[in-house]
């Protein structure tokens, strides 16, 4: 047998081990009758009282009349009671990876902790009611593929692989020491794909390459200074307006799109000019860039970050805990202009390093109604939120059905609250005593309807 016969059996044994697995761990299709709950679509600003029908991980009817069921005893029926669904939340900006390790345990763990660590994470996140989030950096590819396979529960995961950073940029995790910097030099972080340190177009192209090649749904680059990164200001500018579109022409040729993390007008607009579709933060921003934003139809990602009982913690005096506040004195204003120009807003929590932080997100979507009403703030956490996503296009695994509505057609993604968020939006924010039944992809993940 020649080599490339061997090559060629190989692969296919490969192949065909992965597909067993794959077709192993999918569950036989079911049927779910859910009877008398008031129904948010995710769309509109109104409840309607009916029934809803799932088979497998799709909603398959949608009635405000009683829908017939064979009498073969294959279809569970659960009882709304009256109370209110809602589609599963979307969350815009996770880092599972990162989200609840400390940054003493970050710099001291494997790659193989750090992954179980997340998996349990992302498990609570589903227990919060999080059926998806758009995970930017932070090499959570594995784990979402074992969130779709069915080895952990989760959130689906739309990720982005290694954020992606120049030197000394708001990705450069290395020690000070780490510079300069040898040819072939990585960082562990880097040679476990948690972010990829490039500079010049060739280097941006191929780290792009390397993340679509892994499964990225969307790159996610450093176009500016950050609060939490060691070597930068927030004003400081990051990669030129050719390196940004080696990246936007990388994702543009994969069918997807690049996003990036910027708080100042320069860099946004260069990334806009560039032919970047997503900015995230950007408390900084001015009324002239906004209004490029919303003439352009770029997305915003924005954050409530406050200097509030939420506040993240940076030692009292560091220069991380200066440029914190400096970006929190920006929220304010850059909701309002948002808002103003009817920029396309979209939201994520962005959280790092803090578990009980982590505990918070449905507080976090509930503080933006401070700007927003309760109607605007559940939309945009659901069907506004899918939108952004089906930017990914074909590199969407998640093609089957529709994100965040309650839909003929839909995936099944459904949260039973006790009350009505649209009229109480605080209810969002204890989803351990109010969200009373979780179904993520027609699977039913917590149900005290009964109690």
């Amino acid at each position: 047998m020649t080599n490339k016969i061997r090559q060629v059996s190989f692969l296919l044994v490969i192949t065909l081990m992965i597909n067993t697995v794959c077709s192993a761990q999918t569950p036989a299709p079911t049927k779910i009758l859910i009877n008398n709950v008031n129904i948010f679509n995710g769309k509109d600003n109104k409840t309607v009282n009916g029934n809803i029908l799932i088979e497998g991980s799709l909603i398959k009817q949608i009635s405000t009349s009683p829908i017939a069921v064979d009498k073969s005893g294959s279809t569970q029926i659960i009882d709304g009671k009256g109370k209110y669904v809602i589609p599963g939340l979307i969350d815009a900006h996770a880092h599972l990876m990162m989200e609840s390790l400390s940054g003493a345990q970050m710099a001291t763990s494997d790659f193989a902790y750090m992954n179980l660590f997340a998996a349990k994470a992302a498990e609570k996140q589903l227990l919060r009611g999080f059926t998806t989030v758009r995970d930017l950096g932070g090499g959570a590819l594995s784990l979402a593929k074992a969130i779709d396979h069915g080895l952990y529960a989760g959130p689906r995961v739309f990720a982005s692989g290694a954020f992606i950073s120049q030197t000394g940029g708001h990705g450069d995790f290395g020690m000070p020491t780490d510079v300069p910097k040898r040819i072939g030099d990585m960082t562990y972080t880097e040679r476990n794909g948690m972010n990829a340190v490039a500079d010049g177009v060739d280097q941006v192209l191929l780290r792009s390459r390397e993340n679509l090649r892994q499964g990225a749904t969307q790159l996610k680059l450093a176009a500016g200074g950050g609060v939490a990164s060691n070597y930068d200001g927030l004003d400081v500018a990051q990669y030129s307006l050719e390196e940004l579109k080696a990246a936007v022409l990388a994702a543009e040729n994969w069918g997807t799109y690049v996003t990036v993390h910027a708080y100042t007008p320069k860099a946004v607009q260069t990334a806009i000019a560039a032919g970047v579709k997503c900015i995230e933060h950007g408390q900084l921003l001015d009324e002239a860039t906004v209004k490029i934003m919303a003439e352009k139809g770029i997305w915003w990602d924005l954050q409530p970050f406050l200097n509030d009982d939420d506040a993240i913690y940076f030692p009292p005096g560091s220069e991380n805990e200066k440029k914190y506040l400096e970006m929190t004195n920006g929220t304010d204003i850059t909701y309002k202009l948002a808002k103003k120009h009817n920029v396309k807003l979209a939201w994520g929590t962005d959280c790092l390093f803090d578990a009980g932080l982590a505990k918070k997100q449905g507080k976090q979507l509930a503080k933006v109604t401070r700007w927003l009403s309760n109607f605007e703030v559940l939309k945009m956490a659901t069907s506004s939120n899918a939108e952004l996503l089906s930017l990914s296009g074909k590199r969407n695994p998640y093609k089957a059905g529709k994100l965040g509505e309650i839909s003929e057609g839909a995936y099944a993604d459904l949260i039973i609250v006790n009350g009505n968020p649209l009229q109480d939006i605080q209810l969002i924010v204890n989803p351990d005593e109010n969200f009373q039944l979780i179904m993520k992809d027609g699977k039913v993940y917590k149900n005290t309807l009964a109690n």
